[in-house]
Formats: C-alpha cells, structure tokens, sequence
C-alpha cells in the first residue's frame, strides 16, 4: 500500500445523531413573533417611476379632442367691421377721383381705367365668392358633425339615414371613398339602429381617410423633425414651423371635404392653436425629452437633434387637432390617433433603447 496521504483511506467516524425527543421539542417551540415593515418598505412616488412617468409623459401629450371655438359677436368685430367699410369707402373715393382725372386728360386713359376697375372688382368678387364658400363649408361639416353627435343620442334611424346621405354627398367628389358607398349602398335599408347605421359610415367612409390623415402627419412631422434639428436660427425653425402647419392643416381639411380659402385657413389655424394654447399642449422641453424618450437615449441626443424631436412631437399635436377639426364625424367606431402612434417613426431608437434597457 502506497504511504502517498492523497492515496491513503479514510478511518471509519461516527457521527452523533439528534435524539428524536429534542427535534419533536424543537418544531414545537414558539416560533418568531411577526413584525411590521412598514418602517423599512420604501414606495417609489409614481412620478419617479421611470417605465410610469415615460406612460403617462406619452398619454400628457395627447391633447383633448379639438373643438371649434363659439362664435360670439364682440366689440373688436364691430370695430374691425366699421374700419373696413371706411376704407373700403375711401378706396372708392380715389378711383372715382383717379378715373374723373384720367378722362380730363384723355379718354382713353379714362376707358382704360375703367376697364381695369371692373376687371379687378370682378376678380376681388370672384375671391370674396370662394372665401365665403369655403368658410360655409367649413361651417357644414361642423354643423354635419353636431349633427351626428345629436343622432347617436337620440337614436333616431330616419335622422341616421339623412345625416349618412348628407355625409356621402359631402364625400362624393373624394376617390377613396368609392368603395366605402358602395358599401353603403348596398347595406341601405338593412339596418335599422341609428348608431349601429352611423359607426358602420364612419368605418366604411372615413377608415381610409384616417388612413391617409395620419400619413400627411407623419410626413409633417418628420420634415419638421429634420428641418428644425439642422437649421441654424430659431426664426428659421419658427418659420418652418408655421409653414409647415398650414400646409398640413390645408391638406387635413381638404381631404375631409372642405375648401377653406385664405380666411379658412387662418381660422382653422386659430382654433388648433387656441385649443392647443388652452389644454396647455404647446409647453414642452428638455424634461420631456427625458420621459418620453427615456434617460439613456436622451443623454446620447445633441441639443439640436432633441430640439428637433420636440419640434416633430409640437407638429404632431397640431395634425392631430386640426384632424379633429376638419372631421366631418367624432371618433366613435375607429380609434383617435395620439401621440404615441408617431412616436417609434419621430424617434426610432427610442424603442431599442428602451428595450435594451429592460433586457
């Protein structure tokens, strides 16, 4: 037998064994008395909850749902009003006076004059026509919208029936809605629920307008996004800023079956930042870079590129009023865009960030 000690065997021990008698005794003796912890749990505040505040910071930024403002008759419009009847009468005045020296001098510069007048007057009718046309067709698709409102409420099937045709006349001239009255067509007569009649119109009519409603904000709010992140001055940025919104309000409110003019627009433009002025929407800063976008994305961001996200985010929420706006029906059967359907397109990183940080 080899005198390695790593070869050489172990001696048999003994091991003392527990009697049974004492581990009987030991299970039944009083265990430990119970305590309160209250004094050592710690609650993180909701607020402080960084996968919390990033939910709730993306539900804040879902303004309300736009509503257009009353239309009151105030002491600045019959001011307004007056100032421009008075101009409007001086303007007068001088052509008379411009024409009366044009035909002391020769007579056919006075012709000339006069035939230019009335080519001008002709035009300025013709612009006055198509500004209060669009104006009352803004004002129709507002009264449509109440209108449906109202149905739903009162259940009344013939009403559903007037108020579907009135929305199908309202969209006739729109291509993408073919297929949704041809629908609509074929299912007249067959449902008698008011409501069930109006959800079936939205779904059939509007789905694909909604479709495309949310692509010209998107686009919006990318070329924002970019433009405002590279350009070197703030006046560039506001000014993009506020071309870039009345082009998409214009397009929101023809693609819905209005034609607002020039007037339109500004009063269009006036209810989405009113709305947005009054939920509080337009606030925004490096605070909310951080909750929506999560705190590890954030501190990668240069200023300029966060500004630019901010930026994108503010034109989002001006497309999502003005879709509110222009909508000739509330939003009942299909659901109302928010923020966070733009959110992953504006910022892509986003959510590889944060899924990186929740792996």
């Amino acid at each position: 037998m080899s005198d390695d000690p790593k070869h050489r065997p172990r001696k048999p021990a003994v091991f003392p064994m527990e009697p049974e008698t004492r581990a009987v005794e030991r299970s039944q003796a009083p265990g430990r008395p119970p305590a309160s912890f209250s004094d050592k749990v710690i609650l993180t505040p909701d607020a402080e909850d960084p996968f919390m505040a990033t939910t709730a910071a993306i539900e804040a930024l879902d303004p309300p749902e736009a509503r257009p403002r009353r239309r009151r008759l105030s002491f600045g419009k019959v001011a307004a009003g007056a100032f421009a009847i008075v101009l409007s009468l001086a303007a007068g005045l001088w052509i008379d006076h411009l024409v009366r020296d044009l035909f002391s001098r020769a007579d056919w510069l006075g012709y000339a004059a006069v035939g230019v007048v009335a080519i001008g007057t002709l035009a300025f009718l013709v612009v006055v026509g198509r500004e209060l046309a669009g104006m009352m067709q803004l004002t129709a698709i507002q009264k449509l919208k109440s209108e449906v409102t109202e149905v739903t409420a009162l259940g009344n099937s013939k009403a559903a029936r007037a108020t579907t045709a009135r929305l199908v006349r309202l969209l006739a001239a729109n291509p993408r809605t073919a297929k949704g009255r041809a629908r609509l067509a074929e299912t007249e007569g067959e449902i008698i629920d008011a409501p069930h009649l109006l959800e079936l119109t939205e779904r059939e009519l509007l789905a694909p307008l909604d479709r495309d409603a949310r692509r010209i904000i998107l686009a919006g709010s990318k070329r924002v996004s970019i433009v405002t992140a590279v350009s070197p001055r703030a006046l560039v940025d506001l000014g993009y800023v506020l071309y870039e919104s009345a082009r998409m309000i214009r397009a929101m409110a023809e693609l819905y079956g209005g034609r607002p003019g020039t007037l339109g627009l500004l009063r269009l433009m006036r209810d989405v930042i009113a709305h947005l002025a009054v939920t509080g929407s337009i606030a925004a800063g490096d605070s909310l870079i951080q909750q929506v976008l999560g705190h590890g994305l954030a501190s990668k961001l240069s200023a300029r590129l966060g500004e630019g996200v901010i930026n994108g985010l503010m034109t989002a929420r001006i497309g999502i009023a003005a879709m509110d706006l222009c909508r000739p029906m509330p939003f009942r059967a299909l659901k109302r865009p928010g923020i966070g359907d733009f959110l992953a397109d504006l910022t892509p990183g986003a959510s590889r960030s944060e899924g990186s940080n929740g792996a």
